[in-house]
């Protein structure tokens, strides 16, 4: 049984510590507007029969969502983003993330607070390219009424 926890540790968590799992924690109770308002998008919208996560530990890093059965990430950059130094970290940031075979697609507070359903059509669009590629994802529900 130990070694099936660790089975879906890796492909879930990827490895991360219990340190990065607890900041995790942590950082849901404090989340941003930004934040906020795209996680009440993401989880009302549960398309698909898909799950994001919010602030979901991967590794070393804590992704702000997460839909694992996509492999998808999705990022919300504040101003401190547009730092040359926070650039290279980014890029640095992502290479990591895809090399686990996760994509990883960016939107700035400014997108969230201007545009939100842009940003909400933009994250559809992306899950329907990667259904359409067959990506893996689970099947919808049982009905619990018989016919």
């Amino acid at each position: 049984m130990a070694y099936l926890g660790r089975s879906v540790d890796q492909s879930f968590f990827f490895g991360a510590s219990p340190e990065i799992k607890a900041r995790a924690k942590a950082l849901r109770k404090r989340m941003t507007w930004c934040e906020k308002v795209l996680w009440q998008v993401l989880r009302k919208n549960q398309r698909y029969y898909l799950y994001f996560r919010r602030q979901h530990p991967i590794a070393r890093f804590i992704v702000d969502f997460y839909c694992h059965e996509l492999r998808l990430v999705v990022e919300i950059d504040g101003g401190y983003h547009n730092s040359r130094a926070q650039q290279e970290k980014d890029l640095n940031r992502t290479a990591a993330l895809e090399s686990f075979g996760i994509e990883v697609i960016r939107f700035t507070n400014e997108e969230i607070m201007k545009n939100l359903r842009k940003v909400s059509n933009n994250i559809d669009e992306e899950v329907k390219n990667r259904l359409n590629r067959n990506e893996p994802h689970p099947s919808p529900p049982l009905s619990s009424t018989t016919a």
